[in-house]
């Protein structure tokens, strides 16, 4: 049997998910994130700094070293809006070849669209009505509209939470106007929804953002993805946890339960993305998908068959 592994290179966060391929299946053996914060800074400066690319190498190296104990011998790795950007994307590119053998594939955002939707169409099934599929990353956000399983458009923003957090929340905790600026500047960034809200009926969140919001809304202390997946989350209840995140310091939020305290300092810009997007397309609340970038590239390279 074979032993596939899909490395996703994210600008906050670094995804492994190792599977084997069983006749027309694929069985996990282990699926693991570690936040490396590779974009940390990249905003200013246009550049990968030293101290994530070091982190970042190593996480993949470990990573690495996980799946071949498990029998992995086929690997992906793929890089999205960090990689895209960086003017040394190469160098880093390059340094983790060297240090690990992993060559890595920097896929456009059009690209990383497609296979959000491949993520929860495989998981959640095809939805009757007009769907936006949105994935909310450190850097990007991509967005496929489909109705019944056929794409009418995709594409990619270049805003995740890592810019808005280390452009507006300044202060620990977060001022009342660092956190108007910032909602401000996202309904600006994200005001093309605004004109798809009369058509949009099903909204389907992808990436880790929006499972912290339903691990929290769900109080896990472990992280259990069964009860993740088809998550329905209320928009009343992502502007209970704006306000959760915003009321208390960075060090606060690391006790709250189901949020993983790397993701305390990301996470009020996160969630204000994620209510900026259920509130332009005037909607009610969104489904939650548990299955992300390195789950479809698994299905689109190695699902047998």
């Amino acid at each position: 049997m074979a032993g596939f592994g899909v490395i996703d290179i994210g600008t906050n966060s670094i995804k492994v998910h190792l599977a084997v391929a069983e006749r027309d299946s694929l069985r996990v053996l282990d699926d693991r994130t570690a936040i490396t914060r590779l974009g940390q800074g990249l905003h200013e400066t246009g550049l990968l700094a030293e101290e994530p690319q070091e982190r970042s190498v190593e996480v993949i190296r470990e990573f690495m070293a996980i799946g071949r104990e498990l029998g992995v011998t086929g690997w992906v790795g793929i890089g999205t809006m960090a990689l895209r950007n960086a003017t040394n994307a190469e160098d880093f590119i390059a340094r983790v070849a060297a240090a690990t053998g992993l060559q890595i594939e920097v896929i456009s955002g059009e690209e990383e669209a497609r296979l959000a939707n491949l993520a929860a169409i495989s998981s959640l099934g095809r939805q009757e009505g007009v769907t936006c599929i949105f994935d909310s990353g450190g850097g990007s956000t991509e967005f496929v509209f489909s109705e019944r399983g056929r794409i009418c458009d995709r594409f990619s923003l270049n805003t995740g939470s890592r810019r808005p957090t280390e452009e507006f929340c300044l202060t620990d905790p977060v001022t009342d106007g660092e956190l108007a600026a910032l909602l401000s500047s996202l309904a600006e960034d994200f005001g093309v929804l605004r004109e798809r809200s009369a058509d949009v009926e099903i909204l389907v969140g992808v990436g880790g953002t929006v499972t912290t919001l339903a691990a929290i809304s769900l109080e896990l202390a472990s992280y259990d993805p069964r009860r993740v997946q088809g998550l329905t989350l209320a928009r009343s209840e992502i502007e209970r946890q704006l306000a959760l995140f915003h009321a208390h310091t960075v060090a606060e939020r690391k006790t709250i339960v189901g949020l993983i305290p790397q993701r305390a300092d990301v996470i009020l810009a996160g969630a204000a993305l994620v209510l900026t997007v259920v509130s332009h397309l005037d909607l009610p609340h969104l489904i939650v998908s548990d299955r992300g970038l390195r789950h479809a590239v698994m299905y689109d390279r190695f699902l047998p068959g």
